[in-house]
């Protein structure tokens, strides 16, 4: 009896009750690109001290290993170490360990394996994503060798009776310091050359050590961003609605537990200043806070509000150097940071002591990566926040309709600021109805009578004047009106625009650019037409209307200088350009209380594109950018300019209601079957190959369809295509699509995940898998 309960519950020793020579150390690694991993690797004797209490391959950090028959050496993450009892199976060992320090503690380790598994994509991949390369590459450091005293040198110079009294002094400097110094340091400070100490080295008084210094100093905060104004600006005082809103953030941050927070405040409801001080509150014990804003809002104005607050301020944005990113991340990993402040993928900050994470216009289609991993930063910041026990504030005058759906349905807590600060009114909206002869565009230009009318007065009282227009270039297309023949990208299946300053045809999606032709290329005909609308020809047409004026553009194309954008919105604050101009750049967080009036030039431009978010994302644009005017005692107008006045989103605009809005579409949605009511998954298979991509797309199909008739459930979920994209040639390939609905985002990527494993496809073929997919084309 007792040796068959021996035989049953006795697992054998534990590691701590072997001999070491029984035991071997184990790192887990996986890569970020080729083999996905993880592959266990046996750590050698040297990267662990004596008594293997340590090992320096520790989770986190990047080590070199060997690869494949050839014993290719690679980089690879470290995200697992464990010591195991030896077995006959043979593991190759590490051959060195890159980093210093662990680069992903093990709350993001844990972070990054759910987003692995959630986006369907190789856990390397996440992790090469998390860490900036600035990071990797320890940008703006220099390797310098340091020189520290043995133990009992001074004893063993004076046992061995050495005469030199330079190198005397050179010991006891160095031993009485509390860090290691540079030959040259030592040097200085023994009055003697570096000949001397390395003599010491030699004999082994000193050893030397190899490290990281800072190649410069580097500021908190780039050059003109307020930073010298640090921490001296005052709170602001609330009005009743901010304060019940501040009230219920700080009771969710005082609770210690996972709280959602959807705070919907309507265009200059004054939700920054919200922020702010939940912010002081998470502060004043000693927590930071991640503020994710759209990287187009990170302007001097929003910055300046942080840093005129906060001391310690991170702002982290596309235009740093590695050198300062890295600067940053080593700020915030030693906890020296109250604020990081960032686009998306600031989510990812290393902050030791985070409280409290908060994204401003969480709308915003930027939060959603366009490239592997595609990850949306709203969802990922709640993952962190649930793990981390901490809330998440969602702001929005327009809120996604998933956040508002969460909301809802209790996931989430809904916070409303329903009125503007100072008890100022919303502007008046105006449709001018496109159709409508008696309302047509002067001169057959894009500006309508109402609205050419509405800027003469708003410009000759003083006030400033917005126009949106979401269309690059001059004009949107080159058209033979003999044939009938587009100019179009050779790479792409779309038409290439004109743009006039640089006298060239351009397409917006590889680049591809090539002169206007002065004739048609197929029938010869020299009657060929430049057609369609965009901010050149818009702003050669204000000019020429207003030349008294300044006015100034603002798109992808004028600001793409290294601060050609805050130079633009700093002229336009102080009035020094009365007309400002531009694409969905102008709608964003920007506040100007001398501007008196918005004009939509075109509010269809994207309400018909083949995307299920069309609506509201044509509703979400037009309500934030009428958001930009009326924020001074002057008040506004807003004039709105479309050949669709009654389609529900451009109703619900004017009106200033996105509640209006938000019960219509999520009925459309909800009848549809589309998100946020069922989970979807999108996958694009692309190829030089018409024909092999498509067979490809068709062959994926059938075994995403095989995968879900194994599971009970799928009955569910439901399979479109492959289909065409609508896109359907994009940098040289051919694109199809297919799309999955229904059941929980669990269950769909089972289904993908199954379809996948042992799927090949020709070398040219490459595909692409969009859980949650934002982008339609």
């Amino acid at each position: 009896m007792a040796s068959g309960q021996q035989s049953l519950f006795d697992t054998g020793p534990e590691p701590w009750e072997l001999d070491a020579a029984e035991l071997r150390v184990v790192a887990s690694v996986v890569f970020a690109a080729g083999a996905e991993g993880p592959f266990d690797y046996e750590v050698p004797d040297q990267f662990c001290d004596a008594g293997r209490q340590e090992c320096f391959a520790e989770a986190g950090r990047r080590l070199r290993v060997p690869l494949g028959r050839g014993d290719r050496p690679v980089v690879g993450y470290c995200v697992e170490v464990a010591t195991q009892r030896a077995s006959p199976r043979r593991l190759k060992k590490i051959v060195g360990v890159i980093d210093a320090q662990s680069l992903l503690s093990p709350a993001m380790l844990r972070l990054t394996r759910w987003m692995a598994d959630y986006y369907l994509c190789p856990w390397g991949q996440v992790l090469e994503a998390v860490v900036p390369a600035g990071v990797r590459d320890q940008a703006g450091t220099r390797e310098v060798r340091l020189l520290v005293a043995t133990p009992g040198a001074l004893a063993r110079f004076d046992e061995l009776k050495m005469r030199s009294k330079q190198q005397r002094k050179a010991l006891e400097l160095l031993a009485a310091a509390q860090q290691p110094m540079s030959p040259a340091e030592l040097a200085l400070l023994a009055g003697c050359s570096e000949a001397p100490l390395r003599a010491l080295v030699k004999r082994r008084f000193i050893a030397t050590a190899a490290s990281r210094v800072a190649k410069r100093q580097l500021s908190a905060g780039p050059p003109g961003d307020g930073a010298a104004d640090a921490g001296k600006e005052a709170k602001l005082r609330l009005n009743a609605d901010q304060q019940a809103a501040l009230d219920r953030i700080t009771a969710a941050l005082d609770a210690g537990r996972p709280a959602g927070l959807l705070l919907h405040g309507v265009t200059g409801s004054g939700k920054t200043e919200v922020y702010l001080q939940a912010i002081e509150h998470v502060a004043s014990f000693g927590r930071q806070a991640i503020v994710l804003v759209p990287e187009i809002s990170l302007t001097p104005q929003t910055v300046r509000r942080f840093r005129a607050r906060f001391a310690r301020v991170a702002v982290l944005h596309s235009h740093l150097s590695d050198a300062e990113r890295h600067h940053h991340w080593q700020r915030i990993a030693r906890g020296e940071v109250e604020v990081i402040v960032g686009a998306r993928s600031a989510i990812f900050a290393p902050a030791p002591h985070l409280g409290l994470i908060i994204i401003d216009e969480e709308h915003e289609t930027t939060f959603k990566q366009d490239v592997a991993p595609r990850y949306h930063a709203r969802d990922v910041a709640w993952r962190r926040a649930q793990a981390d026990e901490i809330p998440l504030v969602l702001g929005s005058a327009t809120p996604s309709l998933e956040a508002w759906h969460r909301a809802s349905a209790g996931e989430f807590e809904l916070i409303s600021l329903p009125k503007r600060v100072m008890n100022l009114p919303l502007p008046d909206v105006v449709t001018v109805d496109l159709r409508d002869p008696a309302q047509g565009r002067l001169s057959g230009g894009a500006i309508t009578r109402p609205l050419h009318q509405a800027m003469a007065h708003a410009l000759r009282d003083g006030g400033q004047v917005m126009l949106l227009l979401n269309r690059r270039g001059f004009s949107t297309h080159i058209q033979c009106p003999a044939c009938g023949f587009v100019l179009k990208c050779e790479h792409c299946d779309l038409a290439l625009t004109y743009h006039r300053a640089h006298a060239t045809a351009l397409c917006h999606y590889c680049d591809f650019e090539t002169p206007p032709p002065t004739a048609c290329l197929q029938c010869t005909s020299a009657a060929i037409r430049y057609g369609g609308l965009g901010t050149q020809k818009l702003e050669a047409e204000v000019k020429a209307r207003f030349p008294e004026y300044p006015c100034a553009r603002m798109d992808v194309d004028s600001t793409r200088g290294r601060g050609s954008h805050d130079k633009l919105l700093t002229a336009f604050h102080h009035g020094e350009i009365r007309i400002l101009l531009g694409t969905q750049m102008i709608a964003k967080g920007l506040d100007f209380p001398n501007v008196t009036l918005v004009g939509v030039v075109n509010a269809d431009t994207a309400l018909h594109l083949p995307d299920f978010r069309a609506a509201e994302r044509t509703f979400q644009l037009v309500a934030q950018v009428a958001g930009r005017t009326g924020r001074g005692k002057r008040g506004g107008r807003v004039i709105v300019q479309t050949l669709n006045p009654d389609h529900p989103a451009i109703a619900a605009a004017v009106r200033h209601n996105f509640a209006m809005f938000a019960r219509h579409e999520l009925a459309v949605r909800q009848a549809a079957k589309y998100p946020p009511f069922e989970a979807m998954i999108r996958v694009v298979v692309r190829g030089p190959s018409e024909l092999a991509a498509k067979e490809s797309a068709a062959h994926l199909a059938e075994r995403i369809k095989r995968a879900a008739a194994k599971h009970e459930a799928a009955g569910a979920v439901r399979a479109l295509g492959p289909a065409t994209a609508p896109i359907a040639r994009l940098r040289g390939d051919f694109r199809f699509h297919l799309q999955l609905h229904g059941g929980t985002p669990q269950l769909l990527n089972a289904f993908v995940r199954d379809a996948l494993n042992g799927y090949v496809t020709p070398p040219e073929v490459r595909w692409i898998v969009d859980v949650d997919p934002w982008d339609m084309q």
